[in-house]
């Protein structure tokens, strides 16, 4: 296949990698803490965890997990818990034992918990115990037979752990009373293991990692088999990726979003693999005590999204933030909208370099340059090692600028759904494409341009409209704080598109907002439902906008509009 795209490569990137530089993760683990020992891995509220420090701590809880708790490989161990010290020795340590890691969001209700322990088989789990009150209401009907609880404070030095204003502080949540008969805590586990013999796990790149739960393109939450040769290829893919702004062993890295999510976790081990100090945020929804972490912390790179970038912008005290080290800032996980991209660069000096991935490619697949200087409205180019076509319906290839389904081939790409053949037949071309369920064009020099969800497309009397587009359109207004658009039922047209708009200039008309809209939109694509709300849009555990909470919130259920345009303020 022709790949155009390697003229834009940064120099220095190379347009392969090399897949069989490490035989699984336990592996790389093991070199980096050999090669980076003294060095800062991990911080976590003021606490540094070294990598010889974590090679030590993972060894022994690996060595309890198997000696101990009798778990062998391919056993299926959860990790729920926030951005705390223990993830990463809870996930070294498990996959040294050649386990399978699930990761689970610690804000599931009992149902969504239920579901993945139950679908994944999971026999085991770590859970802060923040959260085990959850698990005390379903374990009972699932697989899990070991549970370790950890408290915040864990690893941390005796008198944080034993602060109570530290922990109100950073984990603001009271814990019901809740029982769960048998569980040991993670300081026992740790000090069990340090007393027994162990020797990793010999895998091998097939085996697999991580059964990481998406909706993928159908909605319904699967396990995608990551390997540890689909998430090696990724680290090394995106180390070599970022090469061109850092350098091993000197950078520190701000990781605010959760690391159960796939983007954060890929991003995670590839920081770690050039020996980066990576400052682990629990809660940056807790603002001010985001931005303290910044104040204390020179770091040279941080990774967010869309509506978190535009959080830090919107902060009072975000200007106090030193960014002279800064050197990288990444996006992913949504669009990054033009009005927050080029505010970045103009507070920043710095760039928010957009990339693009999906749980089945562990996540990253495409990405723009990191020597790019403005926001292009694309999402870039494919990572070395990568293919990426524009398919239609029937798997055959577009030409250059038409809009049809990106999709990928890689060495990052996962292997299937788990217990799911179907779905996974369904992903998948005959000549083993990846179908993203995302719609979008390339240019004749390979750089790809998302126009939208496939299944979040609207037909306006046979016309095509994303709202990805019309979203931008609307944030770009000042009075507009977020929006999302979705499509509702229409007498005339089939479908007419809707856009639901939080305001943060409380004067702002809805006369205003549609001449804006008219302004930059084509006439079928301006919203001829407009509704104003004074809450949050509904978003996922990374900032997405839920479109599908938007729709089961629409008036009437999404019957058809009694008029051609309505504002609402609810």
């Amino acid at each position: 296949m022709i790949r155009p795209w390697l003229d834009q490569y940064p120099r220095g990137v190379p347009a392969e990698i090399d897949a069989g530089k490490f035989e699984s993760l336990a592996d790389l683990l093991g070199s980096c803490c050999r090669r980076f020992a003294d060095l800062p891995a991990y911080e976590s509220m003021g606490t540094v965890l070294t990598y010889r420090q974590l090679d030590e701590a993972s060894r022994a809880f690996a060595s309890w997990l198997r000696n101990d708790a009798g778990l062998g490989r391919g056993d299926r161990v959860a990790l729920m818990m926030p951005n705390l010290l223990q993830y990463p020795v809870a996930l070294f340590g498990a996959l040294r034992a050649g386990l399978v890691v699930v990761n689970v969001n610690p804000l599931y209700t009992p149902r969504e918990l239920a579901h993945q322990l139950e679908d994944s088989g999971a026999t085991a789990i770590v859970v802060l115990e923040n959260f085990a009150h959850t698990l005390a209401q379903v374990v009972g009907s699932t697989p899990v037979r070991t549970i370790v609880t950890t408290q915040v404070g864990d690893l941390l030095p005796p008198i944080k752990r034993l602060s109570t204003n530290f922990v109100v502080k950073h984990v603001k949540r009271l814990v019901p009373q809740w029982r769960l008969d048998g569980a040991i805590g993670f300081p026992r586990a740790l000090a069990a293991g340090r007393g027994t013999a162990f020797v990793d796990e010999a895998l091998a790149r097939e085996d697999l990692a991580f059964l990481q739960y998406t909706g993928g393109t159908t909605g319904v939450a699967k396990g995608a088999m990551l390997t540890h040769g689909n998430m090696l290829a990724n680290v090394l893919q995106v180390a070599a990726w970022v090469s061109p702004n850092l350098r091993p062993g000197e950078e520190t890295i701000v990781i605010p979003l959760p690391l159960y999510h796939i983007f954060a976790l890929t991003g995670c081990l590839s920081f770690f693999s050039i020996g980066a100090r990576t400052v682990l945020v629990a809660n940056p929804r807790d603002m001010p005590a985001f931005l303290d972490v910044l104040r204390r912390n020179r770091f040279t790179a941080i990774i967010g999204v869309n509506t978190l970038f535009r959080a830090l912008l919107e902060a009072p005290g975000f200007a106090q933030v030193d960014l002279g080290p800064l050197k990288l800032a990444v996006a992913g996980g949504m669009a990054v909208q033009q009005t927050v991209a080029q505010r970045w660069m103009q507070r920043t000096g710095v760039p928010l370099v957009e990339g693009y991935g999906l749980t089945e490619t562990a996540p990253v697949a495409i990405a723009n340059p990191v020597d790019i200087r403005e926001w292009t409205g694309s999402i870039g180019v494919p990572l070395p090692s990568t293919e990426a076509a524009i398919l239609d319906d029937d798997g055959k290839p577009f030409v250059s600028g038409e809009v049809g389904e990106i999709c990928v081939r890689g060495p990052q790409v996962m292997k299937g759904y788990w217990n799911h053949p179907d779905e996974t037949a369904k992903v998948f071309t005959s000549d083993g494409w990846l179908r993203t369920g995302d719609m979008g064009v390339m240019d004749e020099h390979g750089n790809v341009r998302i126009t939208d969800r496939k299944k979040d497309m609207i037909v306006v009397s046979g016309f095509k409209v994303f709202p990805n587009e019309i979203e931008d359109v609307l944030t770009r207004h000042p009075g507009v704080l977020e929006a999302g658009v979705i499509g509702v039922p229409d007498a005339r047209s089939g479908e007419t598109v809707k856009a639901i708009v939080v305001r943060k200039d409380p004067a702002l008309t809805e006369g205003e907002l549609l001449a804006h809209c008219r302004q930059h939109l084509t006439s079928y694509k301006v919203p001829h439902v407009l509704e104003f709300r004074s809450e949050p849009l509904p978003k996922t555990n990374i900032g997405k906008v839920l479109r599908r909470e938007l729709r089961a919130s629409t008036p009437g259920g999404g019957a058809p509009a009694a008029s051609p345009r309505r504002a609402a303020a609810t």
